[in-house]
């Protein structure tokens, strides 16, 4: 079976730090752009970060440029967040998605359309 599994969300406070993994079983992630995606309660999905299959090209959202780190390890089959002074409006669903479209392994992109593969979501909520 084909999945993706995100992982590491919880509670932290403002200021505070998190880090996400996304790991795919039933395929590898070589080839894949990963994107990291969020959607908080009543707003619609943000594209927060991604990475190219060869992790040559990152690109962020202007809300976490600074703070949140992507990276990949193709020898785990894993993408990673790392999440830093966290906010109150960081709070949200955080699910990572892979992209095999045909420059996937040079380039990323933050739309959710087209993605290939979802995981389910991981929980992130940032207390005041």
């Amino acid at each position: 079976q084909l999945r993706l599994v995100e992982s590491g969300g919880g509670l932290v406070q403002t200021g505070g730090s998190l880090r996400l993994s996304c790991a795919a079983s039933g395929f590898t992630l070589d080839y894949y752009a990963i994107g990291w995606f969020r959607q908080a309660p009543g707003k619609k999905h943000e594209g927060v970060s991604c990475i190219s299959g060869s992790s040559g090209y990152t690109n962020y959202a202007d809300s976490v440029k600074g703070r949140f780190t992507i990276s990949r390890d193709n020898a785990k089959n894993s993408v990673y967040l790392q999440m830093n002074n966290l906010k109150p409006e960081d709070t949200a669903v955080y699910y990572c998605a892979a992209d095999n479209s045909g420059l996937a392994f040079r380039l990323c992109r933050l739309s959710a359309d087209g993605m290939d593969y979802w995981g389910k979501g991981t929980l992130v909520t940032v207390s005041s």
